[in-house]
């Protein structure tokens, strides 16, 4: 059997305690025993139990005596005083000195049994306001994400919020603007962050994998299953699991996702007992999921348990104000990879170009145009030639829609402008035009483009975007 929580049996009679001890073991309980009251007190200076038993009159040091001692050690101590001679001062006595109850003998077992179960329940609930307060202590760590935007310290102040907190959180954002960073940043400043922290990238792994992947399965439960294999939610049991790409999830794996969600339990792939777990589940996307909801391709029920605590990430070209410790923080981390010693210190032009970029790759792209630039750079300090040509010309993107639209600058004066718009017939040109040059090959057109394969293959799917034939 289970053991459900851990007693110390304080009495000086060896009848009394090895009736107590056969009653608490027998409903479950890891029970250890002493027969005095400095006994007991050793007993707990080397480990604390979730109850102690303890008799109120014993030779030497008494029972009240060692609950002030008890005490001492452990103030949230769950101490039952026991008694023959039970009366209202002792009981008095007993409540001021810090007991939570007074048993009078004889008892029957169910008494016994009842009183431990609710001292279990009392010293489980303090551990949790504890650990919960120990957490809301944590502050998010500002060193993996930088910013100093209002929008970025909007976020940070949410992720403060919600880190302590169970609840299933939404991370919604365009590809690289740090959804991975943010969802560790809640899992480290939580009561989870000694345990695991799984990522699991939905659009990596192939659909007809992703269940075997997630929850498991039993060896033979499919052609290759030569073993037994631990699925991810288990793996990640106490801690927290990042489902990035989550819009990429098959209908069917959502269904088991949503039962995993309600009940924190899963069957693994040809098993047939379900498996228990305790796992947060952080979920992040780049597509909108409300549309998908609209489309059939997503479940309305699933959206709405998983974006309990929605945190939407800015692009940056929506944070102009964070470029400058953004880069300055790639300078410092590609010197040390790279045994160079570049300055941080930026021109005001080669400043001005980085600002007025406009990011199709948001925060990955910057640091892949800061890398590059660390590495090239033929002094100890970044030029404009040491920037990507698209970032030195910045009227480059300009002229790249005027020439795909065929509408001169009068007439788009005239007619107004919607920044995003443009933005997304550029980068839909931009990407069509590398996969043609690169026969439809994405990780050859993510090269050339200079943006991670996984973040070229969501904007693809976003763009619905075909190469030419």
């Amino acid at each position: 059997m289970a053991k459900k929580g851990s007693i110390l049996v304080c009495d000086d009679e060896e009848i009394m305690r090895d009736v107590l001890g056969t009653i608490l073991t027998n409903a479950g309980y890891k029970v250890d025993l002493a027969k005095t009251g400095e006994e007991a007190i050793q007993s707990y200076e080397k480990k604390s139990y979730d109850v102690v038993l303890m008799d109120v009159s014993m030779p030497g040091i008494g029972g009240l005596t060692a609950l002030e001692e008890i005490i001492k050690v452990d103030e949230n101590a769950v101490v039952l005083m026991i008694t023959a001679y039970a009366t209202f001062d002792t009981a008095i006595s007993a409540w001021e000195k810090g007991a939570n109850g007074v048993v009078r003998k004889p008892f029957k077992n169910e008494q016994i049994v009842n009183l431990v179960s609710r001292g279990i329940k009392k010293r489980r609930n303090e551990e949790e306001r504890i650990t919960l307060r120990q957490a809301m202590t944590r502050s998010v760590s500002r060193d993996a994400i930088i910013g100093r935007s209002e929008k970025m310290e909007s976020v940070f102040r949410l992720v403060e919020r919600v880190a302590p907190a169970r609840s299933t959180v939404l991370i919604t954002g365009e590809s690289g603007t740090g959804k991975e960073l943010v969802a560790k940043s809640i899992h480290e400043s939580s009561q989870r962050a000694d345990n695991p922290f799984v990522i699991v990238n939905c659009s990596n792994i192939p659909s007809e994998l992703l269940e075997s992947e997630l929850f498991g399965h039993t060896k033979g439960a499919f052609t290759g299953a030569v073993a037994a294999k631990k699925g991810l939610f288990e793996v990640a049991d106490g801690g927290s699991i990042f489902l990035d790409e989550i819009g990429d999830l098959r209908f069917e794996t959502q269904v088991r996702l949503l039962r995993v969600i309600q009940e924190r339990v899963f069957t693994p792939v040809g098993e047939t007992s379900p498996t228990q777990v305790d796992v947060r589940i952080i979920a992040a996307t780049n597509v909108e999921l409300k549309e998908a909801v609209k489309n059939g391709t997503f479940r309305e029920d699933l959206y709405y348990r998983l974006s309990v605590v929605p945190i939407e990430l800015p692009s940056l070209r929506e944070r102009p104000e964070d470029i400058l410790p953004l880069t300055q923080h790639f300078i410092g981390k590609y010197n040390k990879e790279n045994a160079r010693v570049i300055s941080e210190n930026l021109s005001p032009e080669v400043l001005s170009l980085l600002e007025n970029y406009y990011y199709p790759g948001n925060v990955r792209e910057l640091e892949n145009i800061i890398e590059r630039a660390v590495v090239i750079a033929p002094t100890d300090e970044i030029t404009i030639e040491c920037l990507r040509p698209e970032v030195r010309n910045p009227e480059l993107a300009r002229r790249i829609i005027r020439d795909s639209e065929g509408v001169s600058d009068e007439t788009d004066l005239a007619r107004g402008v919607n920044f995003y718009d443009e933005v997304r017939r550029f980068e839909t040109d931009l990407i069509r035009r590398s996969l043609d040059q690169t026969g439809g090959h994405q990780s050859r057109a993510a090269r050339l483009l200079g943006l991670n394969a996984t973040t070229l293959n969501s904007k693809i799917k976003t763009y619905n975007i075909t190469p030419k034939t």
